[in-house]
């Protein structure tokens, strides 16, 4: 047989091969929450890799930067860590042409967000009212919640964080937290760093920090979950819904 002839059948047997295996592995870039990123990529992006086939490039920043990227075509994904209808208001209040319907959103996994205090505050738990009546500045000491004669200072991520969306959209039932002189800051890994500085603080951050950090939580009444989700724009190909598939399974498998 010929050298031809031997590269030809090599062709035709790699050709099929491929045809029964999938097609050829995509690099797709996600970008978004940092809480999404620290729970569901950072512990589990070589299985989600392995479990679909296809490699990922992973850009952590906030869900609001990640729809954005969707838009902007500098992501095959968004990650978010709250409701999508939070992040497209923020969104649409500087970019309302957007074709914000194009956005599909699928569920990944569930984790809870944490109210983190400083560990010498005494205070360790509130009902759900008070904590309503805190984030809206109507209660502004920590007298009123039976601590020391302190201002409370709420510790959050600048707008477009998701503990901050799922807080109020699934606590506050749509309300704006309206906290008086609220300490902001760029990324969710501040906050905790702030509650330990600050006495009277209270920070809106995700229990698995936290719980690392071996920080203090003030408890509710009422947990508050936060649900990570996988967004694309359009309806997503057969290649990104393997993606998306192994990425639940994957959390679904390894959820605490």
């Amino acid at each position: 047989m010929s050298i031809a002839a031997r590269f030809m059948g090599l062709t035709i047997a790699l050709a099929a091969l491929v045809a029964a295996t999938g097609a050829e592995a995509n690099n797709f870039v996600v970008q978004g929450s940092t809480t999404f990123n620290r729970r569901i990529m950072i512990p589990y992006q070589p299985a989600i890799e392995a479990a679909s086939s296809h490699k990922l490039t992973v850009i952590p920043n906030k869900s609001s930067i990640g729809v954005q990227a969707l838009f902007e075509k500098r992501a095959d994904f968004a990650m978010i860590s709250g409701p999508l209808n939070d992040e497209i208001a923020i969104l649409g209040s500087t970019n309302p042409n957007l074709s914000f319907d194009r956005l599909k959103v699928f569920p990944i996994s569930t984790t809870r967000m944490s109210f983190a205090i400083h560990p010498n505050n005494r205070v360790r738990q509130v009902t759900t009212d008070k904590m309503k009546r805190v984030l809206l500045g109507e209660i502004v000491n920590w007298k009123e919640l039976g601590g020391d004669d302190r201002p409370i200072r709420l510790v959050v991520v600048r707008e477009g964080g998701g503990v901050q969306a799922t807080v109020e959209s699934t606590m506050m039932g749509g309300a704006k937290i309206n906290p008086v002189d609220p300490i902001r800051v760029q990324i969710s890994t501040q906050v905790l760093k702030i509650v330990e500085q600050e006495p009277g603080a209270i920070g809106l951050a995700q229990l698995s920090e936290v719980i690392q950090a071996k920080g203090t939580e003030l408890l509710l009444d009422k947990p508050v979950t936060q649900t990570l989700s996988l967004v694309t724009l359009g309806d997503p190909t057969p290649e990104m819904r393997k993606l998306i598939d192994a990425a639940e399974h994957v959390a679904t498998v390894n959820r605490d």
